[in-house]
């Protein structure tokens, strides 16, 4: 088991589960923040997690790192809890939270929930934002999502990550599901990482870590791999998101699971676009044995369990 760096004192990670992100929590001596809110399942949580460590203080400042719902599902909830509470967003899909889009946003596509929320100021790329007392750069993270951020402080030469490099590997690269080619976009942003000579990383999922010349190796062999083998990342994600419900409703019978992910856009079109010559139920079925078999989740009967 490595040994866990050391943070700034001033920072505090509440490692959630994968259903939910990391939330990194910075204190400053006049305003503090959150990075990142989980999914909206578990925003009860979030909030006993947020208030416990503020002691009865305010929340100023809530940051995404990105819109996916595990990063954002919490917002409406920490808003409702702190009214005069600041939340940065990054820009690219700041239209579609401003008129309400859960299509453009993913949350529809995925089959995933995401409470609406609010937003007032905007996380620019090559900028910098004052969170506590610390000064982070903004830098775009493109290929997991085309519109990612992570958050570097220079001083201490700590990175928050999000999705775009975890201990082992990276997120789902999620525009190569339409289509879209993105994985140059991940190993820029490795590249990105490289370069930023980071102490401790935090990312998106899992703890904070200190190996990240071996992170770091351990995504661009992920990568090369998915390159000479884009259908298997395509399979590779069908199974995250089947997984991911799983993690958010816990069991689940086989015959609702695929009715699921049957209303599921991105399902259904992966479907269509890859894997047409199966039938689609005996698809998803045999999808969720792969996850009984590598012990992500468990069969009794009809009946298919988290694990």
């Amino acid at each position: 088991m490595p040994e866990r760096p050391a943070l700034p004192a001033s920072l505090s990670v509440f490692e959630r589960g994968w259903l939910s992100s990391n939330n990194i929590l910075i204190r400053g001596r006049d305003a503090s923040a959150l990075i990142d809110s989980g999914y909206c399942t578990h925003a009860g949580q979030t909030l006993a997690l947020v208030e416990s460590a503020l002691a009865g203080q305010p929340l100023d400042i809530l940051v995404n790192t990105h819109l996916h719902s595990d990063h954002c599902g919490g917002n409406a909830a920490l808003q409702g809890k702190y009214p005069d509470l600041t939340t940065f967003i990054p820009p690219g899909q700041a239209h579609h939270v401003g008129t309400w889009n859960p299509q453009a946003l993913s949350y529809t596509p995925t089959g995933q929930r995401c409470p609406q929320f609010q937003f007032n100021a905007l996380l620019q790329p090559g900028c910098e934002v004052a969170l506590g007392d610390l000064i982070w750069q903004v830098h775009a993270a493109p290929g997991h999502d085309p519109h990612s951020v992570i958050l570097f402080e220079p001083a201490a030469r700590v990175l928050v990550s999000a999705d775009a490099l975890w201990e082992n590997g990276f997120g789902v690269v999620f525009p190569e599901l339409e289509g879209i080619d993105a994985f140059d976009k991940v190993a820029q942003t490795i590249d990105l990482i490289e370069s930023l000579s980071a102490r401790i990383v935090i990312p998106g999922h899992g703890p904070a870590f200190s190996e990240i010349e071996a992170a770091i190796a351990s995504a661009r062999k992920r990568l090369a791999y998915f390159e000479a083998h884009p259908d298997n990342h395509i399979e590779y994600a069908a199974k995250v998101l089947l997984k991911f419900k799983l993690l958010e409703v816990q069991e689940i019978e086989l015959s609702s699971l695929i009715e699921w992910a049957r209303a599921t856009p991105h399902f259904y079109s992966i479907h269509n676009q890859h894997f047409e010559d199966i039938e689609f139920s005996q698809w998803v079925a045999q999808l969720t044995a792969e996850l009984v078999r590598s012990g992500a989740a468990s069969r009794q009967g009809l009946l298919i369990r988290n694990a």
